[in-house]
């Protein structure tokens, strides 16, 4: 008896693939635009605002137009999330399947910062038991923004 050995030529799954199999499985098309877009999301790897997305494009990847299109395409299925600035500024991060981080921003700066683990897993606890609540009282889709602003003490 002889077993018969595949080997594996699967590719590892980067964030850039995962992200396009998630455009793909939405229906949407894979264009170089897109894929630019996409990149400078990963690579921040932080709520990152428009402005500061088209800014780290190489030049012509695409329009200012076009990256708003794109954004709102990606949130529409999920592959972002939408955060504010303190003064309404949109944020937008990629969301890969991982758990959403919750962060802080700073108001005299923007700088984004990652809170705790401890404090996030207790703020998720807290919005998944309101969520529950709600999907009792007969809500569906339900969505949350959750951000906190301050000024870091000197």
């Amino acid at each position: 008896m002889s077993a018969t050995l595949t080997p594996s030529t699967a590719k590892p799954q980067t964030p850039l693939n995962a992200a396009c199999a998630r455009l793909k499985a939405a229906g949407l098309r894979i264009t170089q635009p897109r894929i630019a877009i996409l990149s400078v999301l990963i690579r921040r790897n932080q709520p990152t605002s428009i402005e500061q997305i088209h800014e780290e494009l190489a030049d012509g990847a695409c329009d200012l137009v076009t990256v708003y299109r794109c954004l709102s395409a990606f949130e529409q299925i999920g592959l972002v999330r939408r955060s504010f600035f303190h003064n309404g500024t949109s944020l937008y991060a990629i969301t890969l399947g991982e758990t959403n981080p919750y962060h802080v921003i700073s108001k005299e700066t923007n700088e984004v910062e990652e809170i705790d683990a401890e404090s996030a897993a207790e703020l998720r606890r807290s919005v998944q038991a309101i969520e529950e609540k709600l999907k009792a009282r007969g809500y569906g889709q339900l969505s949350h923004v959750v951000e906190f602003f301050g000024v870091k003490a000197s």
